[in-house]
């Protein structure tokens, strides 16, 4: 493994009719933490009737659990978005998103300077992110990010509120990508195995703040070496 606190040089491509490929994941990359996760907090905050109607669930919310972890958080994240039609929804994540990049060192700056860098070289730059794709998306704008393609997450209008249609993490990435017409990329900038999938076809793999352990895990799954930088 190779250990840096800079992002790797942007060698020039060989091919100079078509930019390079550049894939970034979101969260722990670009963004400390999980922002979606912290939007969902946010809704909370504010609703005394959610937190009540979350309460009440909580013996459902234990059933759920010994199947699955990822239950009893959809289960939350159903009650956040209830009453929440498409374009409301959308007003109320661009408002979150505008009062996030407010927040003191919520964003990485390396990763941001990497990401203009690869912009200002001419690369195609796409982050691909399990945050949904309004959020994500307003968070970029917000932080002056533009002519980037954002493949994320997808919510869709239900009965009684704004519920999950396509859950963009691990393998779900590389499909994604497909579904966009990319299926070969030269970067790909991630922090977690679930970004296994995504690295494993990158022509380098660049593994953002990990752990020595998690990044013998990803070589070890990728079958080669990684790049590791830390970013802050």
């Amino acid at each position: 493994m190779a250990l840096t606190g800079e992002a790797p040089p942007l060698a020039a491509g060989a091919d100079a009719v078509s930019p390079r490929v550049v894939l970034f994941d979101f969260d722990g990359v670009l963004v400390h933490g999980d922002s979606f996760a912290l939007f969902m907090r946010d809704r909370y905050r504010h609703s005394s009737w959610r937190k009540l109607l979350a309460l009440l669930s909580a013996p459902l919310l234990l059933l759920q659990l010994p199947f699955s972890r990822h239950l009893p958080i959809r289960t939350l994240v159903r009650i956040a978005l209830l009453g929440l039609g498409e374009q409301r929804y959308q007003g109320v994540a661009n408002a979150f998103a505008a009062t996030l990049v407010r927040r003191p060192k919520q964003f990485c700056r390396d990763g941001l300077q990497a990401l203009r860098r690869h912009q200002a070289a001419g690369d195609r730059v796409i982050v691909v992110t399990g945050c949904e794709h309004t959020l994500a998306s307003g968070i970029l704008q917000q932080l002056g990010l533009t002519g980037l393609e954002v493949l994320a997450s997808r919510l869709r209008p239900g009965w009684l509120g704004m519920r999950l249609l396509h859950h963009n993490v691990g393998q779900r990435k590389v499909q994604t990508l497909a579904g966009h017409g990319v299926t070969e990329w030269q970067m790909a900038y991630g922090d977690s195995m679930y970004d296994a999938a995504m690295l494993k076809l990158a022509a380098e793999a660049v593994l953002v703040n990990s752990t020595p352990a998690l990044c013998k895990k990803m070589e070890k799954a990728l079958g080669r070496a990684v790049t590791r930088v830390e970013w802050f």
